[in-house]
């Protein structure tokens, strides 16, 4: 037998775990001994829904983790690379790394799993008829090398565990080199290698790295992986126990900054460490999931890939950074949007690579059947490349809301935004594919219009506080211009509401929110008006809410068959919406159902099927949790609590 390790402490909020050794134990990792692994083999457990991933993150890349202990997604270089674990959306043999009691049947789910508090290390526990056994899962933020730390920890009895480490290049395309010898493990992928460094014997074979082992109470095992574009050069042998407490710390500390103390600040803490994760530490970007491809609608074609840093998206979840006294997070990610936009406001996509690439084209993976079958599956995005017209709005909304929280942005926003309000003066009066990038014809979106009319009320703003220069005196005027056209050409006075788009009579949840722009006052008819059509028109069961209606099998208005589940961002925009207008009892039912959409560890996904009671879409989703921050501090504020800067429930 190889030796085993002393359990190290785990940091938790509420002490030590139950069998850990002292404050201060070391891991103490001894040489590494290779023998022959046991031969059992786990039969494949069928992909779990998007319920069951959990997810750790390294603030540049992420890994799904569903109830199985299989990571099943993992893109080690960035969030926008290929994956080398794609289990999410096909199989077994596009690659996964299984960790969990040995089974010959399928794969057991954990019994249950949490996160230590206050952080994104992921504990999943197995209660078996052996003992009872731990898995604690993490994602290092600090160094330049992507780890996945996994150790595993024995609670009590005798478990005897394996570790099926199965890496397929190009979203699970090809099979990799392995090789295991008495130092450590390889995989060689295109490009770059993967290194296993384990005290558990490991033994290569038919592309995979299988280890099995037992572990007691007391012990540990841990099992590092390491990618390194540069094959040649190994990376330094990792520190588990080192890797665990840096990770606890980092998040701590970072959680700590927060300055919401209202009810139910443990849900918007989450939401937040979240939201974190789904930024990229190198340049200030924040993506919109970490996922690609996973449906709206079980089976159908509305899959798409949301890898990449949409500005609508990034400058919401800025702005309830800024809410919650995050300020390191707004300044990084003007800095990436300078990069961004480089000197050429004019060229303004709606969306950009992590790193700032424009070039985002939309390829279909056709070796890939798709989460539950649904296929295609795609990588890149071709929205880029779309008039969205709502985005100058929100760009300049969030910075002029940067610079209220931070004086100091003040000199830093106030070129970009004369700059974006100056390439809208021509641009306002078109038609646009709008908030959700319709891919029919353009329309003349009443959402995008009242974005507009923002972008140049806090472009006059900045400028009246001298923070700025700009034409102000015709920026007022082009506001006033839009604001009337918008209360003549999309609003229905016979009903009462503002309507999709000009001369339409369909409803459009992004409607929601013109509440919390300013574009009118939260009393005027017209705005409770438009809250209760929309209520009427798109709530479905639970009052969740449809962004807007489809088809089915025939296109609809954005020129897609299929149909689709509730988007949980417009949930958190009535919620928001209810609260401002007074109606907080109404607010806090809905806002109740919306936290119930969250999984066993507090995630949600871009949608919500009711009538299924399950999630869809890609996950996690920032908009969904930006929903959940968004609202819960609209309900704490209308209920008296502490006056808030201004927070759009995004759409």
């Amino acid at each position: 037998m190889f030796q085993h390790s002393p359990a190290p402490t785990i940091p938790d909020a509420r002490g030590p775990l139950p069998g850990a050794m002292p404050a201060g134990a070391s891991l103490g990792l001894p040489q590494q001994r290779r023998f022959p692994p046991v031969a059992t083999v786990a039969a494949a457990r069928s992909v779990g829904r998007i319920e069951d991933q959990a997810f750790i993150g390294s603030t540049r890349t992420g890994a799904h983790v569903d109830r199985d202990g299989a990571i099943t997604w993992l893109c080690p270089e960035r969030f926008d690379a290929p994956a080398v674990f794609a289990r999410l959306l096909g199989g077994e043999e596009h690659g996964l790394w299984q960790v969990g009691p040995a089974s010959a049947g399928p794969a057991p789910a954990a019994d249950r799993r949490r996160y230590l508090p206050g952080t994104l290390v992921l504990e999943s526990t197995w209660i078996t008829r052996d003992g009872t056994v731990q898995l604690v899962d993490l994602m290092p933020t600090s160094g330049d090398a992507p780890h996945v730390v996994r150790i595993v920890r024995g609670i009590s009895g005798r478990v005897t565990m394996r570790s099926l480490l199965r890496a397929r290049s190009d979203y699970g395309r090809h099979v990799p080199y392995v090789s295991a010898d008495d130092q450590r493990a390889t995989v060689d992928l295109e490009p770059g290698r993967l290194w296993l460094d384990t005290i558990a014997p490991t033994q290569a074979a038919d592309g995979d790295l299988v280890s099995e082992f037992e572990v007691s109470e007391g012990e540990t095992v841990s099992l590092t992986l390491t990618w390194s574009p540069d094959a040649d050069t190994p990376p330094l042998l990792p520190d588990a126990t080192g890797l665990l407490k840096e990770t606890v710390d980092f998040w701590r500390e970072w959680i700590g900054q927060s300055t919401y103390a209202g009810p139910h600040r443990d849900v918007v803490e989450r939401s937040l460490i979240t939201l974190k994760a789904l930024t990229y530490s190198p340049t200030g970007a924040i993506v919109a999931a970490a996922t690609t491809s996973l449906p709206e609608e079980i089976g159908g074609i509305r899959n798409w890939d949301y890898r990449y840093c949409w500005l609508r998206d990034s400058a919401y979840v800025v702005e309830a950074f800024l809410s919650c006294g995050f300020v390191d997070e707004a300044r990084a990610w003007i800095d990436w949007l300078r990069i961004a936009i480089g000197g050429h406001p004019e060229r303004l996509q709606i969306m950009y690579g992590v790193a700032g690439e424009t070039d985002l084209p939309e390829t279909v993976l056709d070796w890939l059947p798709g989460h539950e079958g649904s296929a295609p599956v795609r990588t890149g995005n071709a929205a880029a490349k779309q008039l969205q017209l709502d985005v100058y709005g929100e760009v300049i909304s969030a910075l002029y809301e940067a610079q209220l929280r931070d004086a100091s942005l003040a000199p830093v926003v106030g070129p970009i935004v004369t700059d974006l309000a100056a390439c809208l003066e021509n641009l306002w009066p078109e038609p646009d594919e709008g908030i959700w990038e319709v891919r029919g014809p353009r329309r003349h979106f009443v959402h995008s219009k009242v974005m507009a009319w923002l972008a140049f009320d806090r472009a006059v703003a900045l400028i009246d506080a001298g923070h700025a220069t700009g034409p102000a005196e015709a920026w007022r005027a082009l506001r006033d211009e839009i604001h009337a056209e918008v209360c003549a050409l999309g609003y229905d006075e016979q009903r009462n509401t503002f309507v999709q788009y000009y001369g339409a009579t369909e409803l459009d949840a992004a409607l929601l929110q013109m509440v919390g722009s300013g574009f009118l006052p939260p009393i005027d008819k017209r705005v409770v008006g438009t809250i209760e059509a929309v209520q009427r028109d798109l709530s479905i069961s639970g009052g969740f809410l449809l962004r807007y209606h489809t088809r089915g099998a025939a296109p609809g208005l954005d020129g897609l068959a299929g149909d689709e589940g509730a988007f949980l961002i417009c949930s958190g925009s009535l919620i928001a919406a209810l609260a401002r207008v007074g109606r907080v009892e109404e607010a806090e039912i809905l806002l109740d159902g919306l936290l119930s959409t969250r999984n066993d560890v507090g995630l949600m996904s871009e949608e919500w099927d009711p009538h299924q009671q399950r999630q869809l879409g890609n996950t996690p989703q920032g908009f969904s949790h930006l929903a959940v921050v968004q609202a819960v501090l609209a309900v704490h504020a209308a209920r008296g609590g502490q006056e808030l800067v201004r927070t759009k429930a995004a759409l």
